[in-house]
Formats: structure tokens, C-alpha cells, sequence
């Protein structure tokens, strides 16, 4: 597989309130998106709602996207767990039901230091068999944050091609970059500006936003590699407005809201989690409007 790069829209999960996979629902955004350009396919990021689904969701939601998918842009499944032998499963298995790579999150409960979180994800690119992991890293989420001396290391393993930082620190983003030495790619995330990752030498976005923008999205990132970072900025700061919704409520009761204005009946985020009230839907349809996505 080429280096991974471009526009990586993390899906949302169709969760039914039984509990079943809304397979029809999911296989109809991954063709919507896929027709629109994306480069790349993420389910179970943290817009897929990984933390709220048991492993057999998981890989029927993993299933779902690769057949719908049938092999026109990469999958990258996320893969999260408290434990190794948990986390070198799942990777086994979404290698098993067609994923091209893995987007690796370590879930810790106690925190974890640095050799037992460089342990677990030597581990998950052991049993990725040479396919490519992406590094996820969210320290505002995790109890267990992969430092930047951890990075460096891990970025010698063959197969750990890339990293999505959503620590929303821009100058650990170049930390990285300077660090890695061209050995791993760096992918905005939604609490960081696109724009400005693409500047500092980013290679695309991997997020929930461009799952209910894609057209706007591939925009923005075409403008960045053609190095018109005045149309870049022009289109971000459109963009950047459901960025800030995101960050002011729940991250994938925001995505579930925007796609069901779009007519994509993708249901409410897994409980306890709670849907959007009216005037966030609001909110979440003018910005839409705004961008010319409704």
C-alpha cells in the first residue's frame, strides 16, 4: 500500500437502541463518502464511539465498511483496549475481516508508563502482520499519553507509518515531525486547524468533521498540497466553526446530528450518552448551511 495521506473521515458507529449494527445506514454513508473522494476510510475512532461498543460491534461495524467499501480506498480500523493480548486480538481480527491497516488507542484505566505504553503498541503492530498502524494519541481522553521520546522509538518499527495527535498542541505536532525525521507521518485531528498542519508538513486530516463534509474537506486539503494557503485559510475558517461545535458538545452526537440532517438515519449516540437538544441541532444546521454541506 502507498503511504497513507489525505482526507480520512472517522465514521460513526449506527447503533440501534437493540443494540444491532445499522448496517444498511452505514453502508450508505461509506458509499456517499467514498463518492465524494476521501482518501480513506477510519471506523471505530473516536467518532465511531469505540469506548461504548463491545468487540462483537466492533468488528460488524469493521465488517460492514470493508464490504461496502470493496476495496476502493484504505480502511484503517481502530483498535482499543486496557489489555495486549485484547489489543493484539482485535488487530488479528480486523486484519481478518479485510481492514488495511489499524489505528491503534491504547485505553488505560491506571496509568500506564512509558515502557508498558511502548510494549502495548510494538505489540498491536506485532500482530497488524505488516500492515500499517496509525498512532492515536488523545491525552485529554486517556490516562496514558505516548510521549514524545516513546514516539521517536516507535517510529523505527517498520510498520508504524503515522500518527493522529489530538493533544491540540500544535508545537508538539512539529516536536514529532522533527523528531521522526520523515519516518512518520502526522495527521491533523479536529482540536487542531488543518490548515496550519498541512503547513507545518501534515499529510492529511483524520476526523469526525469531515464525515458530514467531505466535499469541503478534500477542498481545503487540495488547496494545502497545492500551496494555496490562502485558499486553504479561506475554506478552513468555514470549516473550523463545526470544529468548535464539536469541542462545545458530545463529538459524535454532533457527527449523528449532522448526518441525519443530511437524511443519513444514523440513530443516537450509544447510552449513556445523549443525543443533541434542539437548539445544538440548530447550531450544528447553520454551520452546515454555512458551508454549503445542507
Amino acid at each position: 500500500m502507498s503511504a497513507l495521506r489525505g482526507v480520512f473521515p472517522y465514521l460513526v458507529s449506527p447503533i440501534a437502541s437493540d443494540g444491532a449494527v445499522m448496517r444498511e445506514v452505514l453502508s450508505d454513508l461509506v458509499d456517499h463518502l467514498v463518492n465524494a473522494g476521501v482518501h480513506g476510510l477510519t471506523p471505530l475512532g473516536s467518532t465511531g464511539e469505540f469506548a461504548y461498543l463491545s468487540n462483537a460491534q466492533r468488528y460488524e461495524v469493521v465488517e460492514t465498511v470493508v464490504g461496502a467499501n470493496r476495496s476502493r480506498v484504505p480502511v484503517i480500523a481502530g483498535v482499543a483496549a486496557t489489555t495486549i493480548s485484547d489489543a493484539t486480538a482485535q488487530t488479528r481480527q480486523m486484519i481478518e475481516l479485510g481492514a488495511d491497516g489499524v489505528l491503534a488507542i491504547l485505553e488505560a484505566y491506571f496509568p500506564i508508563d512509558d515502557e508498558g505504553v511502548e510494549t502495548y503498541f510494538r505489540a498491536i503492530a506485532d500482530a497488524a502482520d505488516g500492515r500499517p498502524v496509525v498512532l492515536y494519541t488523545n491525552p485529554n481522553f486517556q490516562r496514558s499519553d505516548l510521549g514524545l521520546e516513546v514516539i521517536e522509538r516507535l517510529s523505527h518499527v517498520d510498520n508504524i507509518v503515522s500518527i493522529k495527535d489530538a493533544s491540540s498542541n500544535t508545537g508538539r505536532l512539529l516536536s514529532i515531525l522533527e523528531r521522526t525525521e520523515g519516518r512518520l507521518s502526522v495527521f491533523a485531528a479536529s482540536a487542531h486547524i488543518p490548515a496550519c498542519v498541512m503547513l507545518l508538513g501534515g499529510v492529511g486530516w483524520m476526523a469526525g468533521p469531515a464525515c458530514c463534509a467531505p466535499v469541503q474537506s478534500l477542498a481545503l486539503y487540495q488547496a494545502a498540497v497545492s500551496g494555496d494557503w490562502s485558499r486553504a485559510m479561506e475554506l478552513q475558517r468555514p470549516l473550523w466553526r463545526l470544529n468548535e461545535l464539536f469541542a462545545r458538545h458530545s463529538l459524535a452526537a454532533c457527527i449523528k446530528a449532522a448526518l441525519s440532517l443530511q437524511g443519513f438515519a444514523v440513530g443516537d449516540p450509544v447510552q449513556p450518552q445523549k443525543p443533541l437538544d434542539e437548539s445544538a441541532r440548530d447550531d450544528i444546521a447553520q454551520a452546515l448551511r454555512a458551508l454549503g454541506a445542507l
